[in-house]
Formats: structure tokens, sequence, C-alpha cells
């Protein structure tokens, strides 16, 4: 065993974080992409790297690393740091660049911690057993890949009850948003899914709206009523330094929204996302019965779980998220269940903890009557 493994609490995010610095001081964009894939490989192990250190010192192999990427590792793993990645920023021009990115990696966790977390059962809250259905995801009806019904099978193969649809709204065209015409259509081919598949599985009609710079949502309220479970997410405005409370208030306060989708909007070693008032907003969304998300996608990982706790001490409902656009990306929403144990979500307080009948009650019940307030910690 190396010197630093065991002292790292994620040792495979601590050298992802390091191969995509390398990546940005290339001058060469093939060296450049080499390093991004050998950061994506170490980030999607599900084994800590430190596990993979042979008796002799040397590393197993693994797919997408070469020499060059493995030497880094073997510098982090014996010392906690790379001299290799720190002289090549030091000596290039975007260095500036590279440690602004470096202040964007906070809380985010690689595929390995996550499957520590999920084993650890020091912790409480939910773990995958009480996951009974995904509500963000995407299909070949905006920008995702997979059709309705591939959608169903997938989920039915990973013990689902139910999963909601949720392309983009017509707002976001360049996320391939639908038109309500387009929404019409999808919704009778979702309930041609479900002709079949109730009571077995219940196929939700969704939509992820846009929040605009304003708080308003790209649909009006008569098209927002039409789909079963409406997100609301803010898409542009996501680096401004600019308080943007009163835009995700008047979001969470209207009538059809059900929940909050990655509030921030944070990007990992790309963007902190929006500036805000974030227990102001989780006391609004409490008091409104929206729950807000923890979407687990790999690079969004919002809310994490240090916000999360916020959020649950404030009263909230949560919604834990793949924001998947193929099925294989389904697995994301282990990561919101990470998140949600080191938060100490209680399992009551997450909607996709609950049976199906429960939950497609609170979908179409009168928002402020499942106010957060009524369920108990």
């Amino acid at each position: 065993m190396l010197g630093l493994a065991t002292s790292q609490l994620d040792v495979n995010a601590v050298v992802g974080g390091l191969l995509r610095d390398l990546a940005f001081a290339q001058t060469s964009n093939q060296k450049m992409f080499g390093y991004k894939r050998a950061a994506a490989a170490v980030l999607s192990l599900d084994k800590s790297l430190a596990d993979l250190v042979r008796p002799d010192r040397t590393l197993e192999k693994i797919p997408g690393i070469g020499p060059a990427s493995t030497r880094v590792i073997l510098e982090v793993l014996e010392t906690g740091g790379s001299p290799t990645v720190e002289d090549a920023v030091s000596t290039s021009p975007k260095r500036a660049d590279i440690e602004r990115r470096r202040t964007l990696r906070s809380h985010f966790f690689s595929r390995a911690e996550v499957l520590r977390i999920l084993r650890d059962d020091t912790l409480g809250g939910p773990v995958p057993s009480d996951y009974l259905g995904d509500l963000q995801m995407h299909s070949e009806w905006s920008d995702g890949a997979p059709a309705l019904v591939e959608i169903v099978e997938a989920c039915l193969a990973r013990g689902y009850e139910y999963a909601a649809v949720t392309d983009h709204s017509y707002g976001l065209r360049i996320a391939g948003g639908m038109s309500m015409a387009e929404a019409e259509d999808q919704h009778r081919a979702i309930e041609s899914l479900n002709a079949v598949y109730t009571p077995r599985f219940r196929l939700i009609r969704g939509i992820e709206a846009n929040i605009s710079a304003d708080g308003s949502l790209d649909l009006s309220p008569d098209e927002a009523a039409r789909f079963e479970l409406v997100l609301a997410a803010p898409h542009a405005k996501l680096r401004s330094p600019d308080d943007q409370t009163d835009r995700l208030l008047r979001a969470v306060e209207h009538p059809h929204v059900r929940i909050l989708a990655h509030p921030r909007g944070r990007i990992a070693g790309s963007r902190a996302g929006v500036v805000a008032d974030w227990p102001v907003i989780f006391a609004a969304a409490a008091r409104a019965g929206v729950a807000v998300e923890l979407d687990g996608d790999p690079a969004r990982q919002d809310l994490d779980y240090t916000l999360a706790a916020d959020a649950a001490a404030a009263g909230c409902l949560f919604a834990l998220d793949s924001d998947a656009h193929t099925t294989f990306q389904l697995q994301y929403a282990d990561i919101a269940l990470a998140h949600a144990r080191l938060a100490g979500i209680p399992r009551d307080r997450i909607v996709n903890c609950w049976p199906a009948e429960r939950l497609l009650g609170w979908l179409a019940g009168e928002r402020r009557d499942a106010s957060a307030a009524t369920f108990s910690p």
C-alpha cells in the first residue's frame, strides 16, 4: 500500500481533478483529450485507486490510463499531490484559468466514493432499495437518446415502480425542447405504454421547464397544467455574480412547479452556478411543498450534501434524480442517494421513496396541502 491512499476521503476525485488540470495545461489538443479521457476513466471506476496497487507498488491495468497518467496516480497515492501536474500548471499560459477551475470542484464524488457511501452502514438516510423511481430523465423527444419503451424497460430492470420523463420545454430550443404539439404526441405515447405496463410500472408525464432570467417559466399556466409533473430549472445566467434569489423565489411560487431542479446549475470545474440566499429559497420551498432536487449527473451533483443538509433543516421535501440522457445514466441516481445519505435526509422527505400511489396523489393534489411541514423528519 502506498503512503497516502488511506488518508484521502476520495482519492479518485483528487486524481481525476489533477488529470483535468494536466489536460488544460496541454498545448496539444490530442494530449488534452487524452488526459480528459484518463480523468473520466478514473472518476468512473468502481474501486478506489488505492485498491488497485499491486504489492510491487505498480498499478493494475486500467482501461483508458496510459503511462503518463499512471505516473500521476502513483505520485498522488504516495504523497497526496503530483509534482508532474504542478510543474505543468506552473509553466502553462493557462495557469490562471486552471487555478480558477480548481475552486469549482468541491463536494463532487467519484463513483468509487459513491459506492463506499452507499455501503457505509454508519450513515442513515435512504438506501438503493428505498428508491422507487426517477423523476428527471430525457428521451429522444428532446436531447436524450432512448425511446420511451427503452426507458420503461430499463427502469423495470432497476426495480422501479414509476419514473417521469421530463424532456425540455420549448423555450430551450438548444436542448431540443418540445413544442406543445410534440408534448401532446408524447403524452399519447406515454398513455399507450401505461396501458400495457400498469400496474407493474407507471410512466409519468413530466416536463423540465426553463426558469427565465426574471423567474418566469417558458410555459403558460394552461400549458403547465397539461403535465403531471413540472420541474423548473435554471439554464442561463449561471455565471453571473449577481444575486438571483428573487428569480428562484418566483419559480418556487409558481402554482404548477413541483420540483426545483439542479437549483444552482453548477458544473464541475467550469461554473459555480447561481448566487442566491439559499436559506430563503429553502424556506420558501418548504412552505410551498416544492421538492428541491439532488441531481445525480456526475458533473452537476447539485444540490450537494452541504446545501442539502441546510435544505433538510429548513423542512424541505427532496427529489433524487439521475438527469439521465441514456438508459446507462440511470445509475447516476446513486450519486444523488450518496449526497442524501451524507446530508442525513430522512426517507419520508424523499418523494422518490414514496410508493406510487402516494407520489401520484402528491402530484395531483393541491400543492400547498403537501407542504414539507406535514412530514416528520
